[in-house]
């Protein structure tokens, strides 16, 4: 793609700029409407980096405080779900250098060699019976979602992004501040990891892992719109 076709493609939308100016403006709906819009999708990016649901929760909703006191700041050369991706991910890695929960935190720009997956016997499958599809797909699912958990962070969040949110190449470079052919190199990596982890049935799972259930939807919405507009 052409460097004229890439600006195209991920220039703010006009939809994103009635949006923005709403917002500029102090429209409390409009935040709450991008909210609602770009939740699931950064609440997953976050979890990913993080592999806690609390400390996704926070981070989101410290990167729609922080989106909102510099939304002059956007240059609307790029979409705004991508500027608050790139927001996200910045509260997320931030959370994860300061909690130190990894034994070695790896920027997320940084190469991938050399760096630890957990060993097969580290997830245990103590299902004895074959339960009903949905039951079965549910099981599967956890299992998935632990198995992402595995996976260094480069890998699992590019993952998250491209497979799971279905953003593309380009989107995902350019939130990740990453080469192209880097989000394709782990993308395949991080495939090829989950395939060998699950040995089975993962092309059939339907990958709706950590889903973002209407309560913390509105959870994170009551607590960022009375931080931005408490007398609203």
């Amino acid at each position: 793609m052409s460097s004229s076709m890439r600006q195209a493609a991920t220039q703010a939308a006009p939809g994103d700029l009635e949006l923005l100016e709403r917002m500029q403006r102090g429209d409390a709906a409009a935040f709450e409407s991008l909210m609602r819009q770009q939740n699931g999708r950064l609440f997953r990016v976050a979890r990913g980096i993080l592999r806690n649901d609390a400390e996704a929760e926070d981070a989101l909703q410290d990167a729609y405080i922080d989106a909102f006191r510099h939304l002059s700041s956007f240059r609307r050369e790029s979409s705004l779900a991508t500027w608050l991706t790139r927001i996200v991910i910045n509260h997320a890695l931030m959370r994860l250098r300061k909690s130190r929960r990894d034994r070695t935190v790896v920027s997320i720009a940084e190469g991938a060699e050399g760096e630890r997956v957990a060993r097969e016997d580290d997830v245990r499958d103590d299902q004895a019976e074959p339960p009903p599809v949905a039951t079965f797909r549910q099981e599967i699912r956890r299992l998935l979602e632990r198995r992402l958990d595995e996976l260094p962070v480069s890998f699992r969040t590019v993952f998250i992004m491209r497979d799971v949110n279905e953003m593309n190449v380009e989107e995902t470079a350019e939130a990740l501040g990453i080469p192209s052919a880097t989000v394709r190199t782990r993308l395949f990596r991080a495939r090829a990891l989950l395939r060998e982890a699950l040995a089975k049935d993962i092309d059939s799972v339907t990958l709706d892992v950590f889903g973002f259930a209407g309560a913390r939807c509105d959870r994170i919405v009551s607590r960022v719109m009375s931080e931005i507009f408490p007398h609203s």
